[in-house]
């Protein structure tokens, strides 16, 4: 037997001979042209979450048709799978964005049972927009079999009016439009040339966070992200991925032994360092849960505040996501962030994240700047703690206005955001007023509410530092603004967040990393008694079976596992 012979692997998915399972799929297989070669090659699912409801998608199958190539050059057979296709901007209409939450994980089931069912041996994951890469990473995670995640890009804006325009724009003018500084033929003049091509979001909102982390983790080849939809540089990195997944399965490199502790702290280096969305923080904690690992993403979070902003994209500050693609992108700011990363962890180009940083150049210092002379002094994205958030919650610091470090104002409360975006068009939501969004996390929705249209309109109506927002729903990766999300516990676990009263006082304070409801003990006991968690018990469909399993936020949300 020859040395190759010796060191090939035992592929799961070449069952014995002469077994049902063998004969059944054997005659499926040569039916659709498979030779009896293939049949003994590795079998790698392409996990393709193409649609036609969203641009993020809309690029996807082409993507595909290249890593499929790649893959039968490497000696693999590939095969196409499709899964939900989650878009924020889309699947978000429905029962108030409902749906955007659990889809991430019905997503990670849907992976399961077509690559468990049929026991491949491998998968390459074409992330896009929000829920995709985390669903994919999480996948990954829970399966254990050789993965390689394609980040497959952003959009480009246009021009409107002599001015750039994007989706944040967009987003953002919805409450200039309440505000009557803009008219609805502005809006809709924007709405022609926002978007230019496919891809996700410009700006490092949440999908280009995670494509970013998808990196930054391992899991994504060195120059994966962020990088432009339908370019010749997608297309080369997928022709990488398809390469590269034969041969993980070759060497038999998993996801766990990638997905480790240190891996997650380099991730989350990252997230600090370029302000990533405060989505990241559920996404990276349900991660490490489907890989069983015992870390408190939300602590380790908490530790990194000795690191700075090195970058300012947008909506962090005036730089736009292709600036970070030209200046080196996730390996340039992983470059200037080595002396505190832990570059022994494995990737999945089989060698560790200092070898693959070893001949990365020098990144644009216009947008990358050294850790010794960064942007700011603070980090981008941080914890906040106090008796409003106990276990903790996320403030994007980046995205803040530079003036306000503390803030504290009266509450109102709105257990329905579009009552809240009601009340900014009456104009009774003043400025110094904090505004609470809760009821709308992922048990209380149940599936987590889009709090974020009301967000942008804030910001849209001119009052993004004059009015803080606290809320337990799910906040846009673009917004900006005092805005603090993922308040944990959330209000339909008991949190305080559920026991706050009109005209209650809230104190925030980024500096102190404080968020603080000021009512007396007495007080807030005697609310408690009187509260009561919210019946979900008769919603019918995913969401209801959605709200009987999902586990609060700072496990990442993630489905209880069903063990006896």
């Amino acid at each position: 037997m020859s040395d190759a012979e010796q060191k090939k692997p035992t592929l799961r998915s070449n069952f014995e001979p002469g077994t049902t399972r063998w004969a059944v799929r054997r005659a499926q297989w040569l039916a659709m042209g498979y030779s009896e070669e293939d049949l003994l090659k590795p079998k790698i699912a392409i996990v393709n979450s193409s649609s036609k409801l969203s641009v993020c998608y809309a690029h996807l199958d082409d993507v595909c048709r290249v890593v499929e190539q790649a893959i039968r050059d490497a000696g693999g057979l590939p095969f196409e799978i499709r899964t939900v296709a989650p878009s924020d901007f889309v699947t978000s209409a429905g029962r108030q964005a409902r749906y955007l939450m659990p889809s991430r994980d019905l997503l990670v089931n849907d992976i399961e049972v077509q690559v468990e069912g049929a026991e491949l041996d491998g998968m390459v994951l074409l992330a896009s927009c929000d829920k995709t890469t985390p669903g994919q990473l999480m996948a990954a995670a829970r399966l254990n079999v050789p993965s390689v995640v394609l980040p497959c890009g952003y959009q480009l804006g246009g021009h409107c009016a002599g001015k750039e325009v994007d989706i944040e724009e967009v987003y953002k003018s919805v409450g200039s439009l309440k505000a009557g500084s803009i008219s609805l033929a502005d809006l809709k003049a924007m709405t022609c040339t926002a978007i230019t091509g496919p891809g996700v979001c410009a700006g490092l909102a949440t999908a280009n966070t995670m494509h970013v982390l998808s990196e930054a983790l391992g899991m994504a080849l060195p120059r994966s992200a962020p990088i432009r939809a339908g370019s010749q540089a997608l297309m080369e990195n997928a022709a990488r991925a398809g390469a590269a997944i034969v041969d993980l399965i070759l060497k038999d490199i998993r996801p766990r032994q990638i997905l480790t502790p240190a891996a997650f702290r380099n991730a989350l280096r990252v997230a600090v360092a370029t302000g990533c969305s405060v989505n990241c923080v559920r996404h990276l904690a349900a991660t490490a849960s489907e890989a069983e690992m015992d870390i408190d993403i939300v602590a380790e979070l908490e530790a990194l505040n000795d690191t700075p902003q090195i970058t300012t994209v947008r909506p962090n500050g005036p730089h736009r996501i292709e600036d970070l693609d030209k200046a080196g992108g996730c390996r340039g700011v992983m470059r200037e962030l080595s002396d505190v990363l832990d570059l022994s962890v494995m990737t999945v180009t089989g060698k560790t994240l200092g070898e693959n940083l070893a001949d990365v150049p020098e990144p644009d210092r216009t947008f990358i700047r050294p850790l010794a002379d960064p942007f700011r002094h603070e980090p981008g994205l941080t914890i906040l703690r106090g008796s409003l958030a106990p276990d903790g919650a996320v403030v994007k610091v980046s995205a803040v206005p530079a003036e306000v470090r503390t803030f504290s104002g009266k509450a109102r409360v709105f257990e329905d955001e579009a009552v809240a975006i009601k009340a900014l068009e009456t104009h009774s939501i003043k400025p110094g007023d904090v505004v609470v969004l809760r009821g709308l996390g992922p048990k209380g929705g149940p599936g987590t509410v889009f709090a974020a249209s009301f967000m942008a309109a804030l910001i849209g109506a001119g009052l993004g530092a004059g009015v803080a927002v606290v809320t337990d729903g799910e906040l846009s990766g673009l917004n900006s603004g005092i805005t603090i999300g993922q308040v944990m516990p959330e209000a339909a676990e008991g949190g305080p967040l559920g026991l706050v009263a009109e005209g209650d006082v809230i104190s925030i304070d980024i500096g102190a990393r404080r968020v603080d409801l000021d009512v007396s003990e007495s007080e807030l006991a005697a609310r408690r008694a009187m509260w009561r968690a919210p019946d979900h018990s008769q919603i019918r469909g995913w969401l209801g079976q959605y709200a009987a399993m999902v586990q609060p936020l700072s496990k990442g949300a993630v489905l209880k596992p069903m063990r006896p």
